[in-house]
């Protein structure tokens, strides 16, 4: 992945792994955590020229436990929803990573007792605007 990130955010699917990797400069991501809070909103995303681009990202509040991400096929969109509590964290972990100066990448990956993912959701991947691995 490149250390600079898309203008506005760039969302790409791979449909053999089901793996979703989210790209975006820190102001698009506090956006993004700002609609996860809030439970509603929608992004659209940096046009690729493959078949692995997504066209947005799409918040709403829906009952728990935990959010869930998916993927509306039909309009090509990240659908992320869950309850309020299961959301407040996602959105603090998606302001830390736009807040992460020295790079690196989030996993969204559920496993059992997950503090906010839901069984079933698409694993994720959130990258730093700042680029690759921390230089910790």
């Amino acid at each position: 992945m490149s250390p600079k990130s898309p203008k506005s955010p760039k969302v790409l699917h791979d449909p053999a792994t089901g793996e979703v990797d989210l790209t975006a400069p820190a102001a698009e991501l506090h956006r993004l955590a700002r609609a996860v809070a809030e439970g509603a909103g929608l992004l659209w995303t940096t046009a690729g020229t493959d078949g692995a681009a997504l066209a947005g990202v799409e918040v709403r509040d829906a009952p728990g436990p935990g959010i869930r991400i998916g993927l509306d096929p039909a309009r090509r969109v990240l659908l992320i929803d869950g309850d309020s509590d299961a959301r407040t964290l996602f959105a603090a972990n998606l302001r830390a990573m736009a807040d992460a100066e020295d790079g690196g990448h989030l996993h969204v990956d559920h496993f059992p007792d997950h503090p906010y993912l839901a069984e079933g959701s698409l694993p994720l991947v959130v990258s730093s605007p700042h680029g690759g691995m921390p230089r910790r």
